[in-house]
């Protein structure tokens, strides 16, 4: 593509135009992105949107009131058209704004704590041992289909409490609504989300039930019926709803989903192209966790967050007017060479880190703490590998605004 024109004084010209959808964006956003960042603090998008591309003007308008993340339904209807899917995504935690947001971020926070990550540690990585197992015996494997993809599944499974003869058919409705952020989606695609929400919220409702039927129970589901009931950490003033339950058990299946397959088969195919990195794990397991916020920066999943003024916002040589959609490019933001030295090379030893992967402010993301435990896991058994080799060409899944992997063979040498 072409490259993007150069911002004269301010005022003289409209900034660099900057299109998500372009395929060659979607392949390698990369490059674009530097030249967004030399151009300016500021970029246009489609129709009525601002493109914020450097780290220090993203990680402010991340906890700038200024902002909303709430859409209303005409934002959301071109993608996905009137329907079941379209009123979940209004309702869910992602989209909501203090104080509603405040409420629902306190209580589902407490039901996805830090401490519930570190409850789940040991079953974390008794499934990841299951799934390297026949990899470390010289099956052939496949970072995403054999290991990045089930695994966050399966924890989800455990956290929400989902039988493990169900786990095949809720991941696969969990897919289908998390195709509804693309930007294009088939009649098809439009209908298997609709479906798929009202299929997720029956079944979620069913076990909720059986969860107030016999309460006491660890998983998210028991912890968030308590706090509907007012039987634990609720106050009387602060009580979640059915509706709202369900509708955010239904976002944490495929949110928390996401992030971790990604960046699961992101670190394994990094660790194959660059073995000297994988050398350090090895002698050093203590650069695990520093691994995985390396591999969070290097390749974002989620490359974008959108929020929309509220009121005007002098920014750049111009003034985001009330309605104008601002896009927040966190990629893009994980590779500005104002913050971070060298950004283009992997270290995973780098330090600090501080990436926008999971974004920022009120709206950071809720299961941080036990996406990190599952990529610790991961990561973990990786470094203790004598190799991990390419066994043919990673294949990338082309979806704007994120990046994903749907195939990465490997060759798995254990120690």
């Amino acid at each position: 593509m072409p490259p993007l024109e150069a911002v004269p004084p301010l005022g003289s010209v409209l900034p660099p135009k900057f299109d998500l959808y372009d395929p060659a964006v979607v392949a390698d956003p990369y490059p674009v992105y530097a030249e967004l960042r030399a151009a300016g603090p500021l970029g246009r998008g489609g129709p009525g949107q601002w493109v914020v591309p450097r780290f220090a003007d993203v990680a402010r308008f991340m906890a700038d009131k200024r902002l909303s993340g709430n859409f209303s339904e005409d934002h959301h209807r071109p993608t996905i058209g009137a329907g079941p899917a379209s009123d979940f995504f209004q309702r869910v935690i992602l989209n909501q704004d203090p104080p509603d947001h405040t409420r629902l971020r306190r209580l589902m926070g407490r039901a996805i704590s830090p401490g519930l990550a570190r409850d789940l540690t040991p079953a974390i990585v008794r499934i990841v041992d299951e799934l390297l197992a026949p990899a470390m015996d010289g099956a052939p494997f496949d970072a995403v289909t054999d290991l990045a993809h089930p695994l966050p599944l399966r924890v989800l499974g455990e956290l929400v409490g989902i039988d493990a003869g169900d786990l095949t058919e809720v991941g696969r409705r969990a897919i289908d609504v998390a195709k509804a952020f693309a930007a294009v989606l088939g009649p098809d695609e439009r209908q298997a989300a609709h479906d798929s929400v009202l299929w997720l919220r029956d079944y979620l409702s069913t076990l909720l039930n059986e969860r107030r039927a016999a309460p006491g129970g660890r998983d998210m589901l028991s912890r968030l019926a308590a706090a509907r009931d007012g039987t634990a950490f609720a106050d009387g003033t602060d009580r979640l709803t059915d509706d709202e339950i369900i509708e955010n058990v239904l976002f944490t299946l495929f949110a928390g989903y996401e992030t971790t397959m990604s960046t699961v088969a992101t670190g394994c195919q990094v660790l194959s192209e660059l073995p000297d990195q994988l050398a350090r794990l090895r002698e050093a397991p203590a650069l695990v966790p520093s691994a995985v916020e390396e591999f969070l920066r290097f390749d974002a999943p989620i490359q974008v967050k959108l929020r929309h003024a509220l009121v005007p916002i002098p920014f750049g040589g111009r003034v985001l007017r009330p309605g104008r959609i601002v896009v927040l490019l966190l990629g893009s933001a994980n590779h500005d060479e104002r913050q971070f030295d060298d950004p283009a090379r992997i270290d995973v030893g780098r330090h600090p880190n501080p990436h926008q992967s999971f974004g920022g402010g009120h709206h950071r993301c809720i299961g941080a703490a036990l996406a990190r435990a599952e990529l610790c896991a991961v990561f973990d058994r990786i470094g203790r590998l004598a190799a991990l080799e390419p066994a043919g060409p990673a294949v990338r899944q082309l979806r704007p605004g994120f990046r994903a992997f749907a195939n990465v063979p490997l060759t798995v040498v254990p120690a």
